[in-house]
């Protein structure tokens, strides 16, 4: 397929097969898909956390407004957000930068304190904000590869943060969950997946200029 033709294919899955797995190379592919994709400043506020455990699934899936999706998916993908994002955080960016391209501090050290300057004047509310704006990339990004790779995928919001941090211990590791992308294969008797692609007209949404 072309990738109109797979986006086409793809949506929001409502019934997994719960006997299917993913192959390891597909979740590799996604996991590489989530690393490369662009963040502001090249900064990447987030995590990902690839759950396969069925038993936590099903734990999960009462804190997801009971939505089968999530225990019934051959995976669960947890996006997360980085709590803090402070000069440690934005210094180790720029020692990566450093040994990745070799470049020197003089050129990176202007831009590397400009943006120390601005976040350390940043309430934390409004970091939140912007890391969960990466996340929203993130996932948007990891949909189109879904879509090529055929891998079926149900983007969710529709669950508790709160219950999900606590569950997979997160608050321990820095990090809150914002959204939440069971993925695997769709069910045979899923009706939905007959169902034809609801969208307004490109007339509609695109204004050229």
């Amino acid at each position: 397929m072309n990738i109109i033709e797979s986006l086409r294919w793809r949506y929001a899955t409502k019934k997994f097969d719960n006997t299917k797995v993913l192959p390891q190379e597909k979740i590799d592919i996604l996991t590489e898909a989530f690393n490369l994709t662009a963040t502001s400043y090249g900064l990447q506020p987030l995590k990902l956390v690839v759950i396969k455990d069925k038993e936590l699934q099903s734990r999960l899936t009462q804190h997801s407004w009971n939505q089968q999706q999530v225990a019934d998916a051959s995976h669960v993908l947890v996006f997360c957000i980085e709590k803090i994002v402070g000069e440690e955080y934005i210094s180790k960016h720029f020692e990566n930068v450093k040994t990745t391209r070799n470049t020197s501090e003089e050129i990176l050290d202007p831009f590397k304190k400009q943006l120390v300057d601005s976040f350390k004047n940043k309430p934390a509310e409004e970091i939140s904000t912007w890391a969960s704006k990466q996340a929203y990339l993130a996932m948007g990004n990891l949909l189109t590869v879904c879509a090529i790779e055929e891998i079926d995928a149900c983007p969710m919001e529709g669950f508790i943060p709160d219950k999900y941090d606590e569950l997979l211990n997160l608050k321990d590791l820095g990090l809150s969950s914002v959204l939440v992308l069971p993925v695997g294969y769709r069910a045979k008797d899923d009706m939905f997946s007959d169902f034809k692609k609801v969208r307004r007209s490109i007339s509609d949404t695109v204004i050229t200029i």
